[in-house]
């Protein structure tokens, strides 16, 4: 059996978009309650019954979520340009290698606006 498995996470960051105008919202330092939607797929273990255990996602994902929560997105290293598309792809490669399932990763900045990612 196949399936996909979906966990979410949230955390709360500022940054500021150093590459719009000056006259941008965004240029100025803001910031956002983001959301991580983490999707893996893969053949269901006819042992255990699950693809993976969600505590193991959480193993992966928590500490790199942790480096983001209440920081300014802009100094942490490979985020100077901290856009949505840019955290989504920063945040595949920190979390594809413990977590080889990963297919997408979703990154919301907002209640309507977000950024899918596939990887690369």
């Amino acid at each position: 059996m196949r399936c996909q498995l979906v966990r979410e996470y949230r955390f709360e960051a500022a940054h500021r978009l150093p590459r719009v105008p000056p006259q941008h919202k965004c240029s100025r330092v803001h910031g956002h309650s983001y959301r991580v939607t983490v999707v893996l797929e893969g053949e269901v273990d006819a042992e255990t019954g699950w693809l993976v255990d969600f505590a193991d996602i959480d193993t992966q994902v928590d500490p790199v979520i942790g480096r983001l929560d209440h920081r300014f997105l802009n100094e942490i290293q490979g985020l100077g340009n901290p856009t949505c598309e840019m955290l989504a792809s920063w945040l595949w490669r920190e979390i594809k290698p413990g977590l080889p399932l990963l297919i997408e990763l979703a990154v919301s900045e907002t209640e309507n606006s977000r950024c899918i990612y596939r990887g690369e």
